[in-house]
């Protein structure tokens, strides 16, 4: 049999022990967080029917969707049920050998959870789930096919205390991971439908966010060109321009905004929604040094997948690091009545795991804990000190200390370097004189120190 070059498909990765240790202490921090909100863990399956997924994702995304092939002979099958070959296109061929799809994202698994289990789960119904999720996208630097989602969703209650408790979510798990300087961006879709009401455009709304979006991009000239280009006038351009570019605190802005959108309906109860966000937080957000009102910033040139939310939007970016959002979210009706459960309100947000991987690792934010494993390697001689030191082992792993004894005698500087290697910050070296007297010698990885102590000794430092 030939040799087969190993390799994995493009746009996927594999983690090493390192990477999986901090990848795990995002996770875990983030976890942590979603738990002290009231939020549980679900889990849904890698593969979903092909119906579940296809047509909620528009065209693009439907063409991005893996598909999974029957099993058993299916291009026989197939053939049987669509005899003429001549007329074969991928698009009618496709049910017939496909039934399943990898997931695209959490949200629709999601929604279709909650119409399966919707009597058994309380609502409102408060879950996260972290998991992979697959897309048939071009790789490149930063978008993978294989990656994974961190999204927290509320349904079945609009209550604008769930928005303010998002802030409040990523404001905390963010800084819980050593992030200092962050915005979290706040908008509300009714506002943008406002707006989009009163310079006579409300058929143009996508296109006129899609235009704004890009103000930090393009700025306002471009902006401009873009909007003419999408079928706005001069005379629109220039009604947009002062909401465009409203400067204040979000109070001010919510104040000139009432004034501009006095005549819309739909405009004055975006604001009252977020006015009600900002009142929430401001019962909420205790006095830290970090208050949120220097964290949260009403911006009204944020669109965010206008066609899917209905409310409030989110969105998060450092500001330490050059690099696209690591967060965002929304509020979104009838996110179930795709699967015939109709009106059933929610709110979401998703943290984006991979970029703040990246964020961490730039900024040298992981703590040690975060890099190693290990906490103490016991030297292995010979057989003799092999033998002493398996009881040991088993003490400081009871005393709940990652531990670890080196599989087999070998020279000193090859176990130090094995404990170099993986990040040991200690070491117990046991020898004749060490099994003579009870007392061990630990020594300290960073900066060599060495002391004689006895195992209960190291025990108590260690913890």
């Amino acid at each position: 049999m030939a040799n087969i070059k190993p390799g994995i498909p493009r746009g996927t990765r594999d983690f090493s022990p390192s990477e999986m240790v901090k990848r795990n202490y995002i996770f875990d921090t983030i976890k942590s967080v979603f738990k002290t909100y009231g939020y549980q863990e679900i889990q849904t399956p890698t593969m979903e029917n092909l119906s579940t997924l296809t047509g909620k994702y528009g065209d693009e995304g439907d063409k991005l969707i893996f598909k999974v092939l029957d099993s058993g002979d299916y291009l026989s099958d197939a053939k049987k049920k669509h005899p003429d070959a001549n007329s074969w296109e991928a698009k009618s061929l496709l049910p017939l050998i496909s039934e399943k799809a990898l997931r695209y994202d959490l949200t629709v698994p999601f929604a279709r959870y909650v119409v399966m289990h919707q009597n058994d789960i309380s609502f409102p119904f408060k879950r996260f789930q972290i998991q992979p999720v697959w897309r048939a996208d071009r790789p490149q630097r930063g978008r993978y096919r294989e990656f994974y989602q961190c999204d927290a969703d509320v349904v079945g209650s609009d209550s604008l205390l769930n928005e303010a408790e998002f802030v409040l979510i990523y404001k905390e798990a963010l800084t819980n991971l050593g992030l200092r300087d962050f915005t979290i961006k706040i908008n509300n879709r009714k506002i943008l439908s406002g707006i989009a009401e009163i310079i006579g455009k409300p058929d143009l709304i996508v296109d006129m966010t899609v235009a704004i979006d890009k103000l930090d991009k393009i700025g306002l000239d471009g902006v401009s060109k873009e909007l003419v280009e999408r079928g706005f006038t001069e005379d629109d351009i220039e009604k947009l321009k002062p909401i465009i570019l409203l400067q204040g605190t979000s109070a001010e802005k919510l104040d000139s905004l009432r004034n501009v959108l006095a005549s819309s309906e739909i405009g004055l109860k975006g604001i009252e929604e977020l006015e009600t966000i900002f009142k929430y937080l401001s019962k909420l957000d205790l006095n830290s040094p970090n208050s949120i009102s220097n964290t949260l910033e009403l911006d009204i040139t944020l669109a965010r997948g206008l066609n899917y939310y209905t409310g409030a939007i989110f969105e998060v970016k450092t500001n330490e690091v050059a690099m696209g959002s690591i967060g965002g979210g929304g509020r979104y009706d009838d996110l179930t009545g795709m699967f015939g459960l109709k009106n059933l309100t929610g709110v979401g947000i998703s943290f984006g795991a991979d970029r703040i991987y990246d964020v961490l690792e730039e900024l040298n934010l992981f703590p040690e804990s975060a890099v190693q494993s290990t906490t103490v390697l016991i030297s292995n001689f010979d057989k003799e000190a092999e033998e002493y030191a398996l009881p040991i082992l088993q003490q400081i792993r009871k005393a709940g200390i990652a531990a670890e004894l080196y599989p087999s005698s070998a020279k000193l500087k090859k176990q130090m370097s094995y404990a170099d290697d993986k990040k040991i910050p200690f070491v117990i070296l046991i020898g004749s004189d060490e099994m003579e007297s009870g007392k061990l010698t630990l020594k300290n990885m960073q900066s060599g120190e060495q002391d004689k102590l006895s195992i209960d000794e190291i025990v108590s430092r260690l913890n």
